[in-house]
């Protein structure tokens, strides 16, 4: 995928009789999808679509989520002032 695209249509598929679908090889190859790679099924769109996710990158994702959450956990706790002690 082109650099800043967030989405990209890499053309069409049917669902066989079985429930599979052949991903488009342009959409494998710029996904660096391959054979035996874990995809993740999720539904989109309302429940109107399918979105899948290689396994490896969701880990990924979740991983930098939770770095960018701590940064910011970090920043907000040093740009607000310390809690005021309670009296007994």
């Amino acid at each position: 995928m082109k650099s800043g695209e967030l989405v990209r249509c890499f053309g069409s598929t049917t669902l066989g009789p079985r429930g599979q679908v052949v991903i488009p090889v342009s959409a494998r190859k710029d996904l660096g999808l391959e054979s035996g790679d874990t995809l993740l099924v999720f539904s989109s769109f309302h429940g109107h679509g399918v979105m899948l996710l290689k396994a490896d990158a969701i880990e990924s994702m979740l991983s930098k989520a939770s770095e960018r959450i701590s940064n910011m956990e970090k920043q907000v706790k040093d740009y607000l002032p310390p809690p005021k002690s309670k009296k007994n």
